[in-house]
C-alpha cells in the first residue's frame, strides 16, 4: 500500500508563490507517474502536471510558465512550485501517483492541500 501526504498548501495573495510537496511511502516511487490535480468548488478534478522518473514534465495549459513540477527520488518526493498565482488557481491540490505492475495500473491518491488565491 502507498500512502501519500502533501503539504504547502495555504492562503497567498494574487501574484505570489506556494510549493507544495508529496512524500511517498513504499518503495515504487521511483517507478511511479506522478501528478498533481486540482478540484475547484462546483468543478470536475482536472490534472494539473505530470512527471516521470527520466522524462519530460507535462502541464495542463492553464498553468505553462507558472507551475513546475519536479521530483527527488532519493526523498520519495514530488514538488509543485507555482508561481504568478491567480484567483482561479484556488482548489485542493492532490498528488497521485500510478505505478503499473503485471499489467495493471494501480492508482494512490493524497489526502488533499487547499490552496485558496486572494485577490
Amino acid at each position: 500500500q502507498v500512502q501519500l501526504v502533501e503539504a504547502g498548501g495555504g492562503l497567498v495573495q494574487a501574484g505570489g508563490s506556494l510549493r507544495l510537496s508529496c512524500v511517498a511511502s513504499g518503495s515504487i516511487f521511483s517507478r511511479a507517474v506522478m501528478r498533481w490535480y486540482r478540484q475547484a468548488p462546483g468543478k470536475q478534478r482536472e490534472l494539473v502536471a505530470s512527471i516521470i522518473t527520466g522524462g519530460w514534465p507535462n502541464y495542463a495549459d492553464s498553468v505553462k510558465g507558472r507551475f513546475g513540477i519536479s521530483r527527488d527520488n532519493a526523498k520519495n518526493t514530488v514538488y509543485l512550485q507555482m508561481n504568478s498565482l491567480k484567483t482561479e488557481d484556488t482548489a485542493v491540490y492532490y498528488c497521485n501517483a500510478a505505478v503499473r505492475r503485471d499489467g495493471v495500473t494501480n492508482d494512490y491518491w493524497g489526502q488533499g492541500t487547499q490552496v485558496t488565491v486572494s485577490s
